[in-house]
């Protein structure tokens, strides 16, 4: 009997397949950023996967000397996201425009639209959603001369902040050819929109006076159809009042009244106060909104900064100090360490192993020639070596080029999930026997192993660390976390210790076959072995599944089981002999075409949510992360525990099920109030990479204890029930 070494079914033609969607994906993944830099310098129009924001003008004269014209930002915003007003409020920040105009143009300061508040979770902001136009008066100087030919060039550098839970600063350079004899009014009616929502100046008197920590507003000459009816007001001055409080209000006949708390980030007192004031419900007609400038009278007591303790800030800064520690010899080596041990335990993870496994049976037949088994050693460590670098390098590209991504990034894309359950699939088929590669293969492709056994050898390394790439071991989180922010030849030499611990233990065996000498001689267990591989290749295929299910719902789980059992099919007819493998698998083939393009747009990340007032914790008490949260719980005196996880990451189910979920840690984290997070990096969120890159990370699962007054507690990636017990004793 002929007892091939199980590697030897592995297709070099799929592994290259597998790497050319990999680079295929994570191309389409970063173009919305791309588009943005590259759209942001050359016309008017820039647009993201968030906002499309244009460089409108209004200039129905023309540009005319001592005449006044109008530009504007006009932001066309996605549903649930929102950028903010002059005041954002508890967080976020203001849009800015920096203008670069010709010689007789100077544009004014933005005419802001009345806002509306924005709440999210604890916090209440003040912003706009749908579309908006902030428009700018422009002054034409009297002496203005109009330069050679018919148009002027306006340049704009903008840059906005857009949140949903999430925060995602954006930018763009916008230029705008503007006719100077010829009228420009195709945006009159998005102008004269946002004029109608300028708030209107109030003549009355206005006063601000300081009662403690309190503040009571008086204002004067409010139009008489408003008396007795709720009124919003929005503090034009940042971090002067508790934007979320919930302030009083009363009538005193027709002067309104109010009283609200001071925000405990307050400053200095100023001499005045602007305040816009709006009806709760819009009237029929006339303005709706009023400004007024309130006289402060009395002074209050600046309050420190609150929300971050001392020790909180010191600790983010040593994070960050440490990760920029590898520039110097000693940080170097401690990553490189840390890359090497990381690899070699990567072998013994849940996702590497049957990889490992099935390329270390294959000594069992010891009569092999050793010149072959040692070029093969090399070939499979190459593989490994140069796919790990390949990989970092590709990481750190993206991130240059503006990306927010860490370790495992390319399985926060469905279309390379969905591959990748395609591959294990036909792996699980091939090893339980169905089919061999040289029956449906061209027999110049089918040989191809045979005749390049070291070009076979080199992809099984590509597929293990293909493989092994969601997976993060003990030691790699903080070595990746550091090479992340090294300087790139550096941070290369980090993977490559990553590659040569996970390669290590293969390249030993081949060169010292006394390592494996216990394998018994070739028999027929090699095929039982083989054939019980199978099932590790359909348990990820299942776990894939999975993944997909948490990316796109319900529907592309169903969908991308539905294409599985058609390739499964189609795999089936290409066994047959005869006519019959054609006619058939040609129609089982068209019919897997059709079926992609039919459920495709399936496998698309399903839309997020909008989220609530406050998060809600779920049945088993996880509340969704934000950064926001965690500083309002810190900040109130209650500890957090934040589990950062993704459902791809195998280590992190591994953690859940043998401590996070077990009785008595949770009984642990109730009896001590911890406030229990969890940060889900399933899909691609730029605020949970920043978060992680904030504690000297660049992958999860990481597991992290913050206590009030007391630097964060950064955990081991394999997590232990003795480990969280021992972390929660110092609270």
């Amino acid at each position: 009997m002929n007892h091939r070494l199980p590697s030897r079914s592995l297709p070099w033609v799929l592994c290259l397949w597998l790497l050319a969607l990999f680079l295929l994906g994570t191309a389409q993944d970063s173009r919305a950023q791309i588009q943005l830099r590259g759209l942001g310098s050359s016309g008017a129009v820039v647009t993201t996967e968030r906002v499309r924001a244009e460089l409108v003008a209004h200039a129905p004269e023309g540009v005319t000397p001592g005449r006044p014209l109008w530009l504007g930002l006009s932001i066309a915003h996605q549903p649930e996201w929102h950028t903010y007003w002059k005041n954002p409020g508890d967080s976020g920040l203001p849009t800015q425009l920096d203008w670069q105009l010709p010689a007789g143009l100077e544009a004014g300061a933005i005419e802001w639209p009345l806002p509306r508040i924005i709440r999210v979770g604890p916090l209440a902001n003040y912003g706009y959603e749908g579309q908006l136009l902030l428009p700018v008066p422009v002054k034409v100087a009297p002496d203005f001369q109009a330069p050679e030919g018919d148009t002027l060039t306006i340049r704009l550098h903008a840059s906005w902040l857009v949140c949903r839970v999430e925060c995602i600063p954006e930018e763009g350079d916008f230029t705008l050819q503007l006719p100077v004899r010829s009228a420009s009014a195709m945006h009159a009616q998005a102008f004269a929109a946002a004029r109608a929502r300028q708030p209107a100046e109030l003549s009355g008197r206005s006063t601000a006076t300081v009662a403690g920590d309190r503040l009571q507003v008086r204002i004067e000459g409010l139009p008489a159809a408003l008396r007795g009816t709720d009124l919003q007001l929005f503090p034009e001055t940042p971090e002067v009042l508790e934007h979320a409080a919930l302030g009083t209000q009363a009538w005193e006949g027709a002067i309104w009244t109010a009283s609200w708390p001071l925000s405990k980030m307050r400053g200095e007192t100023p001499a005045q106060l602007p305040f816009v004031v709006t009806p709760s419900k819009a009237p029929d007609a006339g303005p709706v909104g009023w400004r007024t400038v309130a006289a402060v009278e009395g002074r209050w007591d600046s309050a420190p900064v609150a929300g971050v303790s001392p020790a909180l800030e010191a600790a983010l800064a040593a994070n960050a100090q440490q990760a920029a520690a590898p520039a110097t010899s000693g940080g170097l080596w401690m990553a490189l360490l840390g890359g090497l041990l990381g690899g070699l335990i990567l072998n013994l993870m849940p996702c590497v192993f049957p990889v490992l496994a099935i390329k270390i049976v294959g000594f069992a037949r010891h009569d092999q020639d050793r010149r072959r088994l040692r070029l093969g050693g090399l070939a499979y460590g190459a593989g490994v070596l140069l796919s790990f670098m390949a990989l970092g390098g590709l990481l750190l590209a993206l991130r240059a080029a503006g990306q927010q991504l860490g370790w495992g990034f390319q399985l926060q894309s469905p279309g390379l999930v969905a591959a990748m359950a395609a591959l294990f699939t036909l792996l699980g088929l091939n090893l339980a026997g169905m089919f061999e590669f040289g029956r449906i293969l061209p027999q110049r492709w089918s040989g191809a192993q045979l005749r390049h056994p070291v070009a076979e050898a080199f992809l099984s390394g590509v597929l293990a660390v293909a493989i092994a790439s969601p997976c993060t071991a003990p030691f790699m989180g903080a070595s990746l976390g550091l090479a992340i922010d090294m300087p790139a030849a550096q941070a290369l030499t980090v993977f490559a210790a990553l590659g040569i611990g996970m390669a290590l233990p293969y390249v030993l065996a081949s060169w010292l076959p006394g390592l494996v000498r216990w394998l018994p001689r070739p028999g027929a267990w090699m095929q039982t072995f083989r054939r019980a591989m199978a099932f590790p290749m359909f348990a990820t295929v299942a776990w894939l599944v999975w993944v997909l299910g948490q990316q796109s719902g319900i529907d592309g789980a169903g969908a991308l089981l539905a294409l599985l059992v058609a390739l499964s099919a189609l795999v089936w007819a290409l066994t047959l002999a005869g006519r019959t493998r054609w006619v058939l698998g040609g129609a089982l083939l068209l019919g897997l075409l059709w079926l992609g393009s039919a459920l495709g747009p399936q496998l698309a990340p399903a839309a997020v949510a909008a989220p609530g007032n406050a998060p809600e914790a779920g049945a088993d008490g996880w509340q969704p992360w934000s950064a926001e949260r965690v500083g309002s719980l810190t900040a109130a005196g209650t500890p957090v525990f934040v589990d950062f996880t993704a459902a791809w990451c195998v280590t992190c189910q591994v953690n859940k099920h043998t401590t996070l979920n077990r009785a008595e840690v949770r009984a642990d984290f109730a009896a001590r109030g911890v406030a229990l997070l969890r940060a889900d990096w399933t899909r691609r969120d730029p605020a949970i990479t920043a978060a992680l890159a904030a504690l000297g990370r660049s992958g999860v699962p990481v597991y992290v204890l913050y206590a009030p007054g007391k630097a964060p507690k950064v955990m081991t990636e394999l997590l232990t029930p003795a480990e969280v017990h021992a972390a929660l004793e110092t609270l």
